[in-house]
């Protein structure tokens, strides 16, 4: 066959069999086509119809009544009058209703005006915003419609934040919305915190909450301002429009004084180089370049040398710092000029101004020539070139006092107006923008003047709310800055310590606007801790985002008013994990004090054991110190604690039951009663304010017991009773105030139908005793009178839960709690008594609710308030006599129980006058100076005397060494002395407790050396404590406290400590440095060590023999305190060198080897000499 007729074959092949296929496949596409076509249609109608109602509910809540939005929507709706050239008046209506307008006031209105009303509604503004939701770092972009009828801002999205909003519009529908707090921005480069309704069906609106924060551009360049505020900055003249200042970023003056003369070096420190970031090299390179060019480094040779240690700024610069560390370690002191940076805070916050203005000099500290002598100990390498600095360097430690007494020099020289300054931050504040411009304007031509340079860039202000040390300030009031409440919201959780770490130095500056911030961080401490392997569970995620969510929504704190009408508020608590306490101020008008601080802290060592009582005085203490700091001591404090702390300062005695030490009770005493002294004689320093013990609490109550108490019957509002039932009713109140030195109460009880009160009054207590004693003499009216019933109106959480269930749990429990009787038993028992007998019910009324929506039942309680009041008496002269005795019992405490001279002078030096009558009494009654001259009217006994009577190892004295804190966190050393030869043992331990001395005696005393039978201490509250007591009681031995400030009774433990620390510094080359490493090989040599006419403690022969005692000295006179050569198990290993210091049971030694541990080795394995 031919190739053309076997192609021509091929090709016809092929389309038959394509006619084939379309024969049997055609009606099952065009099915298939037909079903796609259906489907289709079916999907467009679905989603038209979607559309259509997602647009009905989304116009319905252009009109949100709850808010007040009106007017709005997210697109632009299409005029019916551009449609066509007429409109038919019902699409115009239809408009109109369908943007929520009240169709009422448009019944007879022309055509003409719907649609004219219908146009005006089209010219609406929508502006572009920019949204960075929580948790994303692209934003997202929106066109919103900026209406200045909405309250709030609402969004389209689908974050959902933990406060609903519920939004109802005015056709009926509503809709469940919820506020979130995003970074908004109308430019997307400078954003602002703000909060926002959103919802996955929520309008673009921009609200006037949003809208009132400034000024405003539109797409158009027009600018828009909206409020008081903003109109209020309009035209104020600018700081950093002044001349002079300098535009360029790495600006540097130059001082006109003498080249400064500065601490040099005690000795040469030389450190190499090491490396640094890629991203650092070029900026700094360039930094030190220009710097050269400058004058402030040069070129040098110096047997000094530093490391450079780059620090990346906040705005993408570089820092150029030296590591100074070593050389700091080696630098003489300075007097330090720097004011404490809290203390700048509250004395800013007491300005309350309208207006503030900040600068800040560029480079302030290469600004200060160095004297030549000084430049070569600061010098540094950078790639093979050593330079050192012409001017002060950065990350000296020095650098901060010397340049801000420099520019405070200038300033004074200049008579600049009132400010603060920090370093080379300067603020200064005022009632009006001019004045605070004209007070920059000052300063700024003060400081150019004497040579600094001022960057444009760091000028800021006037303005309202401006930044200084890190702080937003506004009006007096310290707020966190929104960038920085940005930072640490977006923290994701740590992974390591470093990381968790960092977090906590984030947030912990801000911890004075966190309430319980110590409670609420503590299972972030746990994983930093250098004990503990970093483990994050449920417990830190749960505190990390609890902690994120009280920055995101922390209060401004301040200002801090002053004036007679002012009342300053502490609240102190104790809690079982800490103590807390925080600071209020409020004046006539206001229905919530404003706060100044929150503080909180955990215990600290022995305080976790104090009673109930002395946790709150500890946290009033603390509270008392902390508010002086903010209000001054001139001012009167209200002191709220939860319970009554100024009874026990003005007691004459320390009560039996305490845990603290006596100088600590005397610390407290004297600075409370003292604060309480200062201001008005009418006035005290500080008053007492509890009103109920302890207010909104359980009253002692665990959560389980609580759940099974049953309400009893509560009586109505008092302006629901009926009229005939007004007569049974009766308003109850107490309180309780200091009446020279004794706590006086007074009860009273308002009857509001015969508008009469009745009061009793009484010494001692608390005001939650005059509670009780206003409800027992409201049950004596009542029984008096023969009332069927009473109904108590009480302001006392304490009374109203009593009565409600209380009773009934404690008569069941024989009035006591825990095997002790409940507080106030006598009275409780005859108030259940006799509410048995006639029926009461007891309504709870808020003492705390503002007057303006006061009824008649807030009114009547007004009333026994007043009723129920004691005016402040005078401070007599026997409460200055006695508060000059506790001040004069702490001085002789602190001073160390000195002479009468001596705790004179030690007061004197203290800012505190003292009487020498009142010394003398107070030394007169000391019992520690009365066991004192009873033990130094005992003959010394011969050295070793006073202890012949006991044998090698049943007497030890015992003490702890503090030493500087090693990587695995220990810093005591716990030395115990046997008291016969003087052998030391040793024991480190992190913390001086109770349980590490148990620990280390077991270890070191009782394994080694057997049960002594005696051991001394001295009365710290390591040794002084019931565990303490109780081990040594289980074990027979004898615990002995030395007599406080009397050095004879630890001599030996001291002697031997002294001894310890001599080694130890010199094993550390001069310092304690690696003193663990170093501990065993100084207890060695403390043990061998030994002079001409005395032999060491392992060379320590007794006078004569006890009792056939089996002394190691005695048995084998020639072997102990020897050498010895331990043989080892394997005859290839060599000999172990130790030192006999001891016999053991049987045949057997003591060995003492070189590196400090000690073993009990037979005799027949060891080689002498």
């Amino acid at each position: 066959m031919k190739r053309e007729d076997m192609e021509e074959t091929v090709l016809d092949m092929a389309k038959k069999l394509r006619a084939y296929a379309d024969a049997v496949h055609g009606p099952t596409h065009a099915r298939i086509a037909a079903v796609e076509t259906r489907l289709q249609k079916l999907e467009d109608k679905i989603d038209e119809n979607h559309k259509k109602l997602r647009e009905e509910i989304r116009e319905d809540l252009l009109q949100i009544s709850a808010v007040q939005i009106r007017g709005s929507g997210t697109q632009r709706r299409r005029s019916p009058a551009r449609e066509r050239g007429y409109t038919p008046r019902a699409e115009l209506w239809f408009f109109l209703r369908d943007c929520g307008e009240n169709m009422n006031r448009w019944d007879g209105k022309s055509t003409a005006a719907l649609a004219q009303r219908v146009e005006a509604r089209e010219n609406r503004v929508f502006w572009t915003v920019w949204i960075r939701w929580p948790g994303t770092s692209e934003p997202q972009k929106y066109e919103a419609l900026v209406d200045t009828g909405a309250q709030c801002t609402l969004l389209p999205s689908r974050h959902v934040g933990e406060e609903s909003v519920s939004i109802a519009g005015v056709t009926g529908g509503s809709q469940e919305f919820t506020l979130v707090e995003a970074d908004v921005s109308l430019t997307g480069n400078e954003w602002k915190r703000h909060p926002i309704v959103t919802g996955p069906e929520a309008p673009c609106i921009l609200g006037i909450d949003f809208l009132r924060n400034g000024y405003f551009k539109d797409p158009k360049g027009f600018r828009w301002a909206f409020g008081i505020a903003a109109v209020e900055t309009e035209g104020v003249k600018q700081l950093n429009t002044l001349p002079g200042l300098s535009e360029n970023p790495s600006a540097v003056g130059l001082l006109k004084v003498e080249e400064q003369q500065v601490p040099i070096a005690t000795s040469i420190v030389h450190r190499r180089q090491y490396r640094t970031t890629r991203d650092a090299v070029i900026p700094i390179h360039k930094m030190i370049r220009e710097l050269e060019s400058q004058g402030v480094v040069s070129k040098t040779h110096s047997p000094f040398n530093s490391p450079i240690w780059p620090v990346s700024k906040s705005d993408g610069e570089w820092r150029l710092t030296v590591d100074y560390r070593a050389l700091n370690e080696v630098t003489p002191p300075l007097s330090a000029a720097v004011r404490d940076m809290l203390e700048l805070q509250y004395e800013l916050e007491s300005k309350a101004a309208k207006w503030y203005a900040t600068i800040d000099i560029a480079n302030a500290f290469f600004s200060i020539p160095l004297a030549a002598e000084c430049r070569p100990q600061f010098a540094f390498t950078w790639r093979g070139v050593q330079y050192t600095w012409n001017r002060l360097p950065q990350g000296w430690k020095h650098s901060p006092t010397i340049c801000h007494g420099l520019i405070q020099a200038a300033l004074e020289k200049g008579e600049a107006p009132e400010h603060l300054q920090y370093i080379d931050d300067i603020i200064v504040w005022g009632n009006t923008a001019a004045e605070v411009f004209e007070k920059g304007k000052k300063i700024i031509q003060i400081l150019l003047e004497a040579g600094f340079a001022i960057k444009k860039s760091k000028v800021k202000g006037p303005a309202h709310e401006i930044q200084f040390l890190g702080i937003k300030w506004q009006d007096g009031r310290r707020q966190i800055p929104t960038e920085v409440i940005n930072k640490i919201t977006a923290m994701s959780p740590p992974t390591n310590k470093k990381e968790t770490q960092a977090f906590l130095g984030a947030i912990g500056f801000w911890r004075m606007h966190i309430p319980e911030y110590s409670q609420i961080v503590s299972p972030l401490y746990l994983v930093t801790r250098k004990k503990n392997d970093f483990h994050w569970g449920p417990e830190q995620q749960q505190a990390f985002a609890q902690i994120k969510q009280e920055i995101a929504h922390a209060v401004a704190l301040g200002p801090v008013r002053t004036g007679p009408d002012v009342k300053n508020v502490l609240y102190s608590a104790a809690r079982s994990h800490g103590l807390s306490w925080s600071l209020w101020q409020k004046v006539p008008g206001e229905t919530r004090g404003r706060p100044l601080g929150f503080w909180s802290r955990s215990y600290r060592g022995s305080e976790a054991n104090y009673t109930p009582t002395e946790k709150e005085i500890l946290a009033a203490y603390e509270g008392v110190q902390a508010a002086s700091e903010v209000i001054g001591t001139e001012t009167q404090l209200l002191l709220a604690p939860r319970l009554p702390v100024l009874g026990w300062m003005f007691k004459g005695e320390v009560p039996s039951t305490h845990h603290a030490t006596d100088a600590t009770w005397s610390k407290w005493i004297a600075l409370i009663t003292q604060r309480a002294r200062m201001g008005k004689l009418n006035r005290p320093g500080i008053l007492e304010i509890i009103t109920n013990w302890p207010e909104g609490e359980n009253f002692g109550l665990t959560d389980e017991e609580q759940e099974q108490v049953t309400r009893a019957e509560e009586a109505p509002p008092y302006n629901q009773l009926p009229a005939e039932e007004t007569h049974y009713a009766l308003f109850t109140d107490g309180s309780c105030r200091i009446v020279g030195m004794n706590r006086k109460w007074k009860a009273a009880v308002w009857s509001p139908t015969r508008q009469v009160a009745e009061a009793t009054e009484g010494e001692g207590g608390s005001s939650q005793l005059a509670e009780l004693k206003a409800v027992q003499l409201a049950l004596d009216i009542a029984e008096r009178e023969g009332w069927p019933r009473l109904y108590l109106y009480t302001d006392s959480w304490m009374v109203a839960n009593a009565l409600w269930g209380w009773l009934k749990r404690w008569k069941e429990a024989n009035w006591q709690r825990g095997g002790k009787p409940i507080w106030a038993a006598k009275e409780w028992k005859d108030i259940a008594t006799r509410v048995e007998r006639l029926p009461v019910k007891v309504r709870h009324v808020d003492a705390h609710f503002p007057k303006s929506r006061a009824n008649e039942e807030h009114q009547n309680n007004e009333q026994v308030d007043r009723a129920a009041k004691i005016e402040v008496s005078k401070i007599d002269l026997y409460w200055e006599h006695k508060r000059e005795l506790f001040l004069a019992r702490w001085a002789h405490d602190a001073s160390g129980h000195q002479g009468r001279d001596a705790t004179y002078k030690w007061a004197r030096d203290q800012g505190v006058d003292l009487t020498m009558d009142s010394i003398s009494q107070v030394i007169h009654d000391c019992e520690t100076c009365a066991a004192i001259k009873q033990a130094k009217r005992v003959k010394p006994l011969w050295y070793g005397g006073r202890w012949s009577k006991y044998k090698y190892g049943e007497a030890w004295q015992v003490d702890y060494i503090t030493l500087p804190q090693t990587r695995q966190g220990k810093r005591y050393v716990l030395t115990m002395v046997e008291a016969t030869t003087g052998w030391l043992e040793t024991y480190p331990v992190p913390h001086a407790t109770a349980r590490n001395t148990i620990l280390g005696l077991e270890k070191q005393v009782l394994w080694r050396h057997g049960t002594p039978e005696r051991i001394e201490s001295d009365n710290g509250t390591h040794f002084k404590n019931s565990l303490i007591n109780t081990w040594a009681r289980e074990h027979g031995i004898e615990w002995v406290y030395h007599i406080p400030y009397h050095a004879p009774a630890a001599g030996k433990v001291e002697r031997h400590n002294a001894l310890l620390k001599t080694q130890l510094k010199a094993l550390g080359g001069g310092s304690f440095k690696n003193w663990e490493q170093h501990l065993a090989k100084a207890t060695w040599l403390v043990n061998t060590r030994g002079s001409t006419n005395r032999a060491g403690p392992a060379q320590a022969e007794p006078l004569h023999t006890i009792d056939g005692d089996k002394v190691p000295v005695v048995h084998a006179r020639g072997l102990l305190g020897k050498t010895v050569w331990i043989k080892s198990a394997s005859s290839s290993d060599k000999p172990i060198r130790g030192v006999v210091f001891a016999q053991g049971p049987g045949c057997t030694w003591w060995i003492m080897q070189k590196d400090g541990t000690t073993r009990c080795v037979p005799q027949g394995d060891l080689i002498v000499g």
